[in-house]
């Protein structure tokens, strides 16, 4: 008996024109406010982007067309939100990453004075030390800024100009309370609280005590 292949359920690619319209949708990229230079920021948000979604030529023909020219002429900077980034959904991927590097005009990268990287984590520190100097070039890997916590960028940027999404405050003020994060030794998962033990049952024994355990570094 012939038994015929269930139907794909595979996600159809978009057209080229239609990638870089959800990338223009999701505003991905934005050219907002300014340093305290004075000079341009270029704003760009990891957890809106739709790594399962867009090929590295609709990225950078996306780039090419909607966001260099804007640029101009003068020096600029990054502020990258890397907040809420995984590898599962919204990691564009170490090809992408280079292809972007690559069809960066090298004007622009001269122009280019800093990348405020907000909100590393362990995950990206380590791959940024073990292959950030082999992707990029040195010149552009020294204008690296990592930004722990928002109140840092603001010494560097223009706060009321520079839109940031409302879960980049969130995580920003959970990172406060739990600290550890920054390092990769809790969990991201929401923590279960406990109201305070009154008997002398130890809280080690209470099953609504929450357990982290290391993120996994891959």
């Amino acid at each position: 008996m012939n038994i015929s292949p269930p139907p794909s359920t595979a996600t159809p690619r978009l057209s080229l024109t239609d990638q870089q319209h959800l990338i223009d949708k999701l505003e991905v990229f934005k050219i907002q406010g300014r340093d305290k230079h004075g000079q341009k920021v270029l704003r760009i948000v990891g957890r809106f982007f739709p790594a399962r979604s867009v090929s590295n030529e609709a990225v950078n023909n996306y780039l090419e067309e909607k966001i260099f020219p804007n640029l101009g002429e003068s020096p600029f900077s990054v502020v990258y939100l890397h907040t809420d980034v995984n590898r599962s959904g919204n990691f564009p991927g170490i090809s992408t990453l280079r292809s972007i590097y690559d069809a960066i005009p090298i004007t622009l990268k001269d122009r280019l004075q800093a990348v405020y990287f907000v909100h590393p984590g362990l995950q990206a520190r380590l791959f940024l030390a073990t292959c950030g100097r082999l992707l990029f070039k040195s010149g552009l890997y020294k204008k690296l800024k990592y930004v722990k916590r928002l109140e840092f960028l603001w010494d560097q940027v223009r706060r009321n100009e520079v839109e940031i999404p409302e879960f980049v405050y969130d995580h920003d003020e959970e990172l406060e309370y739990r600290p550890m994060m920054d390092y990769g030794l809790e969990s991201d998962h929401p923590r279960v609280y406990v109201a305070p033990c009154t008997s002398s049952t130890s809280m080690m024994d209470s099953p609504f005590v929450s357990m982290y355990s290391m993120r996994c570094i891959a």
